[in-house]
This record gives structure tokens, C-alpha cells and sequence, in this order.
């Protein structure tokens, strides 16, 4: 698909704020493609207009979606992390995972167990409680975003999912090999 025929396509389905950000700057620079504005602009917008959902599910739970995460990384591996694996699983920053670590071991979600061989190593596992908690609001979760992409039909969900899938894997081969 090219730039223009983006734009078109883009148009019949309706109007949003890339559009008029793309028009904008094709005024001021006619001949630039804005073809990767319309992509990144996009997926930056639904981003944001996702996050500030806050995920209505995890709201009345008292979570957030970096805390559900952890919980859900430590449910759906069935095994003891580290704090250093967790952090992987959830593309989080060790502190950030340090500091929701804290929070969801006080609300007794998560417990820590030291390493018998180095005492400087926790190994993390979801309580009984985490485990409920993470099992109760996963189906509520998924029937959430499912009517968030209800906008979609089925066969657009699978295109969509499979683009991004495909987009997705390159970035992380691509970035990947660029930090090491």
C-alpha cells in the first residue's frame, strides 16, 4: 500500500486526529511523504487513548496494567521468577519492578523467597490470593478489550493483529541487534 493509497483508504473510513495532523503538515511540506505518520501516528494514538482507559477491569481490582502484568508474567510461566526475569517478561525497568514488587508483597499478591546459594537473588511466586486475583479478572479483562475491538469485525481483528504481529517481530529483531 503506498502513502497516497493509505490516505485513502483512511478517509473512507472516517476522519481522526492523524488525518488532520497528515493534512497539516502536507500543506506545509507538500511533497513529503507522510505515509509512516499515518502508521506511527496511529498506533501512538490508540496507545495513549488505551492507557488513559486505564483498563476498567484492573481499575476496580485496584490494579494497574504494569501490576497486572507482573502478576499475570508470574501466573502464566507456573514458576518462581527473579526480580531480574520479571522484568524481562514485562519489558519494565528493574526499579520499576523493584518498586510494584513492594506494592503487590504488601497487599500479599506476591511472595519472596531467598536463594539458598546467593542471598542477594529473591525468587518470586503469586500467593494464593495473586493467583485468584489474576484468574478472577482475566476473563473480565478479556471480555474488556474484546468490546474495545469490537469496532473491528473478526476478520479485520486478525489482519490487524497479524500486521502488528509481523511489525512487532521486526522491530524486536531489528531494535534488539541495535542495543547489543
Amino acid at each position: 500500500m503506498t502513502a497516497a493509497n493509505g490516505r485513502q483508504a483512511g478517509a473512507t473510513r472516517g476522519e481522526d486526529t492523524v488525518s488532520a495532523v497528515v493534512r497539516q503538515w502536507q500543506a506545509v511540506h507538500p511533497g513529503l511523504d507522510t505515509g509512516p505518520m499515518e502508521i506511527i501516528g496511529r498506533i501512538n494514538r490508540c496507545a495513549a487513548l488505551l492507557q488513559q482507559a486505564e483498563d476498567a477491569p484492573l481499575r476496580r481490582a485496584g490494579l494497574s496494567r504494569p501490576e497486572f502484568d507482573l502478576l499475570g508474567a508470574l501466573r502464566r510461566t507456573g514458576h518462581e521468577l527473579t526480580p531480574g526475569e520479571l522484568a524481562r517478561e514485562t519489558f519494565s525497568s528493574g526499579a520499576a519492578v523493584t518498586k510494584r514488587l513492594k506494592q503487590l508483597t504488601e497487599r500479599g499478591l506476591v511472595e519472596r523467597r531467598g536463594d539458598t546459594r546467593d542471598r542477594r537473588v529473591a525468587h518470586l511466586r503469586l500467593t494464593d490470593a495473586g493467583r485468584d486475583l489474576v484468574d478472577g479478572i482475566l476473563p473480565e479483562q478479556l471480555a474488556y478489550e474484546t468490546s474495545v475491538l469490537a469496532v473491528l469485525d473478526l476478520p479485520g481483528q486478525g489482519e490487524l493483529a497479524g500486521l502488528l504481529g509481523e511489525l512487532l517481530g521486526r522491530l524486536e529483531g531489528r531494535l534488539g541487534t541495535l542495543r547489543a
